[in-house]
């Protein structure tokens, strides 16, 4: 994916990684429309953000995803990049189907389907444009477990290998699939996870990342140093002592 010069959706921006990303790509000289439910953050962040545009959808929803693609579309017809953002995380204990199925129906149609479903709604276009790129968004926790989130590990690790599924598909096409990983992140996505010591700041993530998508255009993973550890212990053979870290009093993974 080129640095700049591009037209780039990314739903579920309206705070966090997505809106992050989505100030530093406009930097850059990209046109960004940032996509998420709230009609009263999207006004504010149009306000804030001279230049930003803003399409409310709601991923969860296929007949909002359709609307939104055709807004999309007609207002940007030059739109070649696709960033599925939009996601949930959720504790879940699993000694009590009470407790934790809704959280995982709510986990796999948000995390899974809505990417499924936005590509689905994107593909035909992408694909008539001459350099087009898919940004999925996976995490470090695709690849060692976090045991309180089950649902949230497995959806992600669902993106992980839809992508390199999808890539193998796409090969010879115009459309580029590239995975971003992050690690624990200072963010809302968990109540109080913005204040984790032990998670990377968000201005240091975008930075990283947005760097290594400079420096690797064709890169199929953007993987910071810090989620290197989560990534590689199988690889590296000490996923056990991973999965131990990771569990242990102060646990560091997103």
């Amino acid at each position: 994916m080129d640095i700049s010069g591009n037209t780039i959706f990314i739903p579920g921006s309206t705070s966090g990684i997505g809106l992050a990303l989505a100030l530093e790509l406009q930097a850059k000289g990209n046109t960004v429309i940032v996509g998420g439910r709230r009609a009263e953050l999207l006004a504010q962040i149009a306000a804030e953000h001279p230049g930003i545009d803003t399409v409310q959808i709601d991923t969860a929803d296929p007949a909002s995803i359709a609307s939104a693609a055709k807004q999309v579309l007609a207002g940007h017809p030059g739109l070649n990049v696709l960033v599925t953002m939009a996601g949930v995380m959720k504790a879940e204990d699993w000694r009590d189907p009470a407790s934790f199925l809704t959280s995982a129906e709510t986990t796999v149609t948000t995390n899974v389907l809505g990417p499924i479903r936005l590509i689905a709604a994107f593909i035909e276009h992408l694909q008539a444009r001459p350099d087009a790129t898919i940004m999925t968004v996976s995490s470090g926790l695709a690849f060692t477990p976090l045991k309180y989130t089950p649902s949230y590990n497995a959806s992600k690790a669902a993106i992980h290998m839809l992508s390199e599924s999808i890539r193998l598909q796409l090969a010879d096409t115009s459309v580029r699939i590239v995975e971003l990983e992050p690690p624990s992140v200072r963010t809302a996505l968990m109540p109080g996870h913005e204040d984790d010591e032990h998670a990377m700041p968000l201005d240091e993530f975008i930075a990283e990342a947005v760097a290594l998508i400079e420096a690797e255009p064709d890169a199929k993973e953007i993987q910071v140093e810090r989620v290197k550890f989560l990534r590689y212990g199988e690889a590296r053979g000490d996923y056990d002592q991973v999965v131990e870290t990771l569990n242990g009093p102060a646990p560091q993974g997103k």
